[in-house]
């Protein structure tokens, strides 16, 4: 791990400097156009104000890759600004870094005072990619090799579209080296989640801030509420679907707890099952998608033994005869089926139970971790522990559990500890 936290320091060390030098710099020789660092420090600074809930929350999902869509369009869009109302600008590349991190700072203000500030990995970013951003365009522009070399027409639009494009790869790369840093997750999993995450909010961001720019440089700054209104819409078009998806997983999250509540397991144990699950389909490089039903199947892995008129003991169905575990997956799968879930779920819920090699993978991880938390926690009586439940796998994976799923499981709990979850 030594490797990656070395790159978020340094991450974040350049972060720092470049914000330092930029500030100072735009003290010391004063701001150039004024009006018009006013104008998009005031978009960025609502960008700022309007961000989504606590960064990372799964009420809102896509504050997961750009909290704060609008002042990210806006911090672009003046990075890439060469013109306003066919007049030349003259700001440069640390003025434009000093007006969005000083807007920023300001927009942070409220939600700090509220509790939940912005994540500094997105400050970061911000400030690094809109630098990329700037340094590419800015110096070219006001030194008239942009307009010698490209000019004003079509090839203006299509090399702003370009470097957008340039951005956004430079800030998926450090969104994953960040996550790899924090997590120890394989690192080309989560820059595939991160390049997949363009096509959404970030695909809407990086248009809507070269049609500011490109809006501003004919029409003047009158073009910048105009064109704010798509990114509002495409915000409230996230927000709805963020909560629906909140919605949504409560409502699996109660149908878990089911099996707690009328004494079939203990309690606790769905939860455990799916922060684990997920945790080891990551380590396997599982893929957004693929986590959400990973994380689904795992919370209902156990519904089936509601269907049962005699609980199993401490809900430990990892002790149960093949034949058995077989029939309480097939009765959990049919529940599931019912309840609206996508059908992928119900697959892994039925076949967590097979041979693993005829099983898909979510439904080994589901029966991995599973049968870890039966014979390390509550449900295994104490018996052995964490250890003895990682042996009694590892000796089972001849036909039960796949030897792969075991040692991504086992690299998982080395990372955060070998004591299972406390229930609640």
């Amino acid at each position: 791990m030594r490797g990656p936290v070395l790159a978020l320091v340094l991450v974040y060390g350049a972060a720092v400097v470049l914000t330092v030098y930029a500030l100072g710099d735009t003290l010391w020789y004063g701001i150039t156009e004024p009006g018009i660092a006013l104008a998009f420090g005031a978009l960025i600074l609502l960008g700022e104000l309007s961000r989504w809930g606590v960064p990372g929350a799964p009420s809102a999902l896509p504050a997961e890759r750009e909290p704060a869509p609008l002042g990210a369009a806006g911090a672009l869009a003046y990075a890439l600004l060469g013109q306003i109302a066919g007049q030349p600008t003259t700001h440069g590349a640390l003025q434009v870094v000093a007006v969005v991190v000083a807007a920023a700072l300001a927009g942070a203000v409220p939600h700090i005072a509220a509790g939940h500030g912005p994540a500094l990995d997105h400050v970061a970013r911000r400030v690094l990619t809109v630098a990329f951003a700037a340094v590419c365009f800015q110096p070219l522009y006001n030194s008239g090799l942009w307009g010698k070399w490209v000019g004003h027409g079509p090839y203006h639009a299509l090399l702003l579209l370009l470097l957008l494009v340039l951005t956004a790869l430079c800030d998926a790369v450090l969104a994953a080296t960040m996550a790899r840093a924090r997590t120890g997750y394989p690192y080309g999993p989560l820059l595939r989640d991160e390049l997949r995450a363009l096509l959404g909010i970030g695909s809407a961001v990086c248009a809507t801030g070269a049609v500011m720019a490109l809006g501003v440089a004919v029409a003047g700054l009158w073009a910048l509420p105009v064109f704010c209104v798509p990114l509002l819409l495409t915000q409230l078009s996230f927000r709805r679907y963020a909560a629906v998806r909140t919605t949504y997983r409560q409502t699996i999250t109660s149908l878990a707890r089911a099996t707690e509540i009328a004494g079939y397991t203990p309690h606790g144990h769905a939860r455990r099952v799916a922060l684990l699950s997920r945790a080891v389909g990551r380590e396997l490089g599982l893929s957004e998608p693929d986590l959400t039903v990973l994380e689904y199947a795992a919370l209902m892995h156990d519904i089936g033994q509601l269907s049962l008129l005699d609980p199993v003991p401490a809900g430990a169905t990892a002790s149960l005869p093949p034949a058995e575990q077989r029939r309480i997956a097939l009765l959990g799968g049919a529940v599931v089926r019912q309840t609206g879930v996508p059908a992928e779920v119900a697959v892994v819920v039925e076949r967590q139970a097979d041979p693993y090699r005829e099983q898909p993978l979510s439904a080994r991880i589901v029966r991995a971790v599973n049968a870890y938390d039966d014979l390390s926690g509550e449900s295994g009586g104490g018996l052995g522990g964490p250890l003895s439940a990682l042996e009694q796998l590892r000796l089972g994976t001849g036909r039960d559990y796949q030897p792969e799923v075991v040692e991504s499981l086992a690299r998982v709990l080395s990372r955060g500890g070998l004591t299972p979850s406390p229930p609640g």
